[in-house]
């Protein structure tokens, strides 16, 4: 039986949609022959790897996480937590890799499970599927012996009837529906999440694989579980879904956005923004301008701790003060 997938185009997510479009043409506009993009992406890379295996408990910190991507050490740091983040650096090195692949056949995604879940399985065997029956809190997917036959119906669907959609719904089903089936007895979150990116690698939406996505799920993991559970109180209706998952590419194409501006510009200092000082930029641009005491008390943050913040940002250029010494406020640059 063929896969169908079951939604309904609302104004809202028609709406997100076309905001994501506009959004990304921007970006794939300001990306044209500049020498700064492997930066870009070096940081998108650390920050998805962070994410996803924060989504699933590792406790590792985005810092600690970029640490590993550059080959240094954490000798605070216990191995496996270690081994699941190389294990996923592998594993978007592999995606980014085979990401012009036309044809995704089951040994593909074996494999990408393999990488992604050596060493760090608590059950099963990586780079097979499940043999035992599993349980996802109330959910119990679907019996092993059903496992293969349903990822042949979901791979024929993403290799000819995907490619009708747009690729900001196609991820998102693909990432949903892998999940439903749970085809491995661990590791089905990272892998999902990783199959949804790649699909936006192959239908050339993240040409440059500068978008964080899996931040956005991490950032609300109570919210991205709720949503993954609707769809099968809903009766697998992915409406809402899809608009959960738009909602979420476009934040990070925002954000994406944000990174742009803080590595471009040719006397500009380059710079890799940390959380909260994206943080600082969101609350900016949707204030106008904030007083300092306003900063630290909205990033929950000492007087200090907001004014290092701040003066990365200024020597950047992206943040201006206007104002006197008592009286000063700080805002975005206009450029």
């Amino acid at each position: 039986m063929a896969y169908v997938p079951q939604f309904t185009i609302t104004p809202a997510l028609l709406t997100q949609v076309e905001q994501i479009a506009v959004l990304r043409e921007q970006i794939q506009s300001a990306l044209v022959d500049v020498a700064w993009v492997p930066a870009l992406q070096k940081d998108a890379r650390s920050r998805n790897v962070h994410a996803s295996t924060a989504i699933e408990g590792n406790p590792l910190t985005l810092t600690q996480v970029r640490a590993l991507e550059e080959g240094r050490e954490l000798s605070s740091a216990e191995a496996r937590p270690q081994r699941e983040v190389l294990n996923y650096f592998a594993g978007l090195r592999y995606i980014e890799k085979h990401s012009a692949k036309k044809k995704i056949c089951h040994e593909d995604v074996l494999s990408l499970h393999r990488i992604l879940a050596d060493s760090v399985m608590d059950q099963g065997e990586a780079g097979r599927y499940r043999t035992i029956a599993v349980r996802v809190g109330s959910y119990r997917p679907p019996p092993p012996a059903d496992v293969s036959g349903l990822i042949f119906e979901l791979l024929e669907w993403w290799n000819a009837r995907a490619a009708r959609l747009s690729p900001v719904l196609s991820s998102s089903i693909l990432h949903y529906h892998f999940e439903a089936i749970h085809p491995f007895a661990d590791g089905n979150g990272r892998t999902g999440r990783a199959l949804a990116l790649w699909e936006l690698y192959r239908r050339g939406f993240d040409t440059h694989h500068v978008f964080a996505v899996d931040e956005y799920y991490w950032e609300d993991r109570p919210r991205y579980y709720a949503a993954l559970n609707e769809v099968r109180r809903a009766g697998d209706d992915l409406t809402n879904w899809l608009a959960y998952c738009a909602e979420g590419l476009r934040l990070a194409l925002d954000r994406a956005w944000l990174r742009i501006q803080a590595f471009q510009g040719e006397s500009r200092q380059k710079l890799v923004l940390r959380p909260r000082q994206e943080k600082l930029l969101h609350l900016l641009r949707d204030q106008g301008s904030m007083a300092p005491s306003e900063i630290w008390k909205a990033l929950d943050v000492s007087r200090q701790g907001a004014m290092d913040l701040l003066h990365p940002l200024l020597a950047a250029g992206l943040v201006e003060k206007t104002g006197g010494k008592k009286t000063g406020r700080y805002a975005l640059r206009k450029s």
